[in-house]
């Protein structure tokens, strides 16, 4: 199995992760890749890259049967609104793809907001940073990664 860039800071670093691999088969809609690892939705989590009213960007992990709920989000890191970036701006201000965005790895750490829900689960699962792979670990974990926040910001 190739390793991503994902795998390799985690191995790294001694934090334990699962790997699950799936077909690309270009539906990149998270209920699909769950579906297609075994994972329940709920435990499946997707990286959403924003910019603020102040131009900062920041990242949010939010389950994949959920949105991002802008008013929440902004409250939470304190500006006055948010919103998602253009998708064609995603490669060039992450290193990475859309279906493929890991909160790991990005060309620049961005803070970083995971819903709080993923405290309810002892793993959940985000992508590996690479369509067709998928990382699941402990998201208390990604802690000793970078610093991230836990905090309703889905509905």
């Amino acid at each position: 199995m190739e390793k991503t860039n994902v795998m390799r800071i985690l191995s790294q670093l001694n934090i334990d992760y699962h790997v699950h691999t799936y077909p690309n088969d270009g539906n990149v809609d998270g209920v699909h890749v769950a579906n297609l690892i075994g994972i329940p939705p709920e435990r499946v989590f997707k990286t959403l890259v924003t910019e603020a009213s102040n131009k900062t960007k920041y990242v949010f992990l939010v389950p994949v049967l959920k949105s991002l709920d802008l008013k929440k989000a902004a409250k939470e890191v304190n500006v006055k609104s948010i919103a998602l970036i253009k998708q064609k701006e995603l490669l060039a201000l992450t290193g990475y793809i859309h279906g493929g965005c890991s909160p790991i790895g990005m060309k620049k750490a961005f803070p970083t907001v995971i819903d709080s829900s993923a405290l309810t689960y002892p793993q959940i699962v985000f992508s590996a940073g690479k369509i067709g792979y998928q990382i699941e670990m402990a998201p208390n974990d990604i802690e000793n990664v970078f610093v991230v926040k836990f905090a309703d910001v889905s509905i």
